[in-house]
């Protein structure tokens, strides 16, 4: 495996970073996570504007310019001749010391690595997943905006926890108000009467890449969607629910806090919605080696 870091690439056993590294002593730094497939890579310039917008927003100077790092990205997959994958591209303020200030961090560090990824077993695929209602809140806005994917992501490790402890493939996320935000890992949507919900970004949801392109199928299949503040109680009383993320996709839930989900199968429009996803990943993307 040969891993990207600053300009060079490395053998997995020799890429390392500093232990002072702020991205590691603080968290202090941004990520994507990135999926490719056939030989391209999918949705990869909305990743790098989500990438370089996370940046803008915590005064993080990347120091490469967004086509050099699609460049860098693309050769990375090619180091390591892959033709469907998962990528992790990270960039940390780079080496200080041991304080806070971020001033006495003088260069950016970026680091990429090019690998497989399966969150969910095909079995949940076919039949979804449990879901869990977990204590840990979304961050609110007033604290850090759910729309930077910051390096920091104990709030949703620790819900996973709760998540995993519960015996449930994920779990959901309230925010400070008792609003739905999102899953520990994933944007959520339900189904009712034949309209798509999720709930806002101002909820605490992140801007998800798949997310919006649920927006796309929705526009494509002629369906309604809309984002209004959601409760828990829209989600027992929905006919279908899933979840999408990078390396989800697009996955069924079917039950939430013991209460099925509809009849507590994967509905339809969910099932139409994962067909045409397959179908734009397998066909769409940048291409990595022409």
């Amino acid at each position: 495996m040969k891993i990207y870091i600053d300009g060079e690439f490395y053998d997995k056993e020799n890429a390392k970073i500093s232990v002072f590294d702020h991205g590691l002593l603080y968290g202090d730094g941004v990520f994507e996570g990135i999926r490719f497939y056939n030989g391209r890579v999918f949705r990869l310039e909305e990743h790098i504007d989500r990438l370089f917008d996370s940046a803008r927003a915590i005064a993080l100077n990347i120091g490469m310019g967004k086509s050099a790092v699609i460049e860098a990205t693309l050769e990375t997959i090619r180091q390591n001749n892959l033709q469907d994958g998962y990528i992790r591209l990270v960039v940390t303020r780079g080496v200080g010391d041991l304080g806070l200030n971020p001033m006495l961090c003088p260069k950016a560090s970026l680091f990429i690595i090019a690998s497989k990824i399966t969150l969910y077993s095909a079995d949940k695929y076919e039949n979804g997943l449990d879901v869990v209602t977990c204590a840990t809140r979304r961050i609110p806005h007033g604290a850090l905006s759910p729309m930077v994917k910051s390096l920091n992501y104990l709030n949703n490790v620790m819900a996973k926890i709760e998540a995993q402890n519960a015996g449930a493939g994920e779990g959901l996320m309230l925010n400070e108000q008792g609003f739905v935000s999102e899953c520990t890992g994933d944007n959520i949507f339900i189904i009712k009467n034949g309209v798509i919900t999720t709930p806002p970004i101002s909820a605490g949801a992140l801007a998800g890449v798949t997310r919006s392109v649920v927006f796309d199928l929705a526009s494509e299949f002629g369906i309604p969607i809309h984002e209004p503040m959601m409760t828990r109680y829209d989600i027992f009383t929905a006919d279908e629910c899933f979840l999408t993320g990078t390396a989800a996709e697009i996955i069924p839930a079917v039950k939430l806090d013991t209460r099925l989900i509809g009849d507590g199968k994967p509905g339809p429009i969910t099932r139409r919605l994962i067909t045409r996803f397959r179908e734009l990943t397998a066909s769409t993307g940048t291409p990595i080696y022409s």
